[in-house]
C-alpha cells in the first residue's frame, strides 16, 4: 500500500469516527502492518493537509480526532441556536482546584475555597464525565480521592495535564472575567459532537 492510499484511509477513519481513535486503534486498520513510527508521520502528514481548513486533526488523551477550530464556533453554533447550561463559579472553581492539585479530597477542596462544598457540585462534574473517584486517603474516616478523568481532557482537546494553562494565566483569565468560559469554549468533533471518552489500550 502507497502512502497516499493509507493517508486516505487514516482520514476516513478518523472523519467517521465518534470518538478519538489511538494508534492501536489505527494501526488495526492495516492489519499490523503499518507501524506507529511510520502512523505518526502519516497523521503529522494529515494535520499539514488541513492546516487551512476549518477543521484541525489534534491529539487527545484518548487518541487522535478531528475537530472544529476555534474560530469557526461562532458559525457551528448557529446551527445549534440552544446553548447547554452554563456551570456555576462554584463548580468551575472546584473542577479547577481538582485539575491543578489532583488528588485531592473534598476537605482538601474546602480548605482551598473557604466554603463548604456541596455534594451537588461533585455529583455535576461526576456525571459530566470530568472528575472521578481514584482512592482513599489513609486517614480518619477514609476521604475518597478525586482526580480528573481523560474524558475531561479530550473535552478541553488537551492530550496530557501538562497542557493546562499555568496558574498564573489562568488567575490573569480570573481577573479579566474569562475563566468560567474556559469548558464553554471546548472544542467539537468533526460531527459537532464531543466524543465521550472511553478506555483503550492504546495510547498515543
Amino acid at each position: 500500500m502507497n502512502t497516499s492510499d493509507a493517508r486516505r484511509i487514516l482520514e476516513a477513519a478518523l472523519l467517521c469516527a465518534g470518538q478519538p481513535l489511538s494508534l492501536s486503534a489505527l494501526s488495526a486498520l492495516f492489519d499490523g502492518a503499518i507501524g506507529a513510527d511510520t502512523l505518526r508521520r502519516l497523521l503529522r502528514e494529515l494535520q499539514l493537509a488541513w492546516a487551512d481548513r476549518g477543521l484541525e486533526l489534534v491529539c487527545v488523551a484518548d487518541g487522535w480526532r478531528f475537530q472544529s477550530r476555534p474560530q469557526m464556533q461562532p458559525f457551528l453554533e448557529r446551527l445549534h441556536p440552544e446553548k447547554p447550561p452554563r456551570y456555576s463559579r462554584a463548580v468551575l472553581e472546584t473542577l479547577a482546584i481538582i485539575a491543578y492539585r489532583q488528588p485531592v479530597t473534598r476537605g482538601d477542596m474546602e480548605a482551598i475555597r473557604g466554603v463548604t462544598i456541596g455534594s451537588q457540585i461533585l455529583k455535576q462534574l461526576e456525571d459530566r464525565g470530568w472528575i472521578e473517584v481514584i482512592g482513599h486517603r489513609e486517614t480518619v474516616g477514609r476521604p475518597a480521592l478525586y482526580a480528573t478523568t481523560k474524558q475531561f481532557l479530550d473535552d478541553l482537546g488537551l492530550a496530557s495535564l501538562d497542557q493546562l494553562p499555568a496558574l498564573v494565566e489562568v488567575a490573569s483569565a480570573a481577573d479579566d472575567g474569562q475563566a468560567l468560559a474556559l469548558l464553554d469554549d471546548a472544542p467539537v468533533a468533526a460531527d459537532g459532537t464531543i466524543p465521550a471518552a472511553e478506555p483503550n489500550e492504546g495510547q498515543t
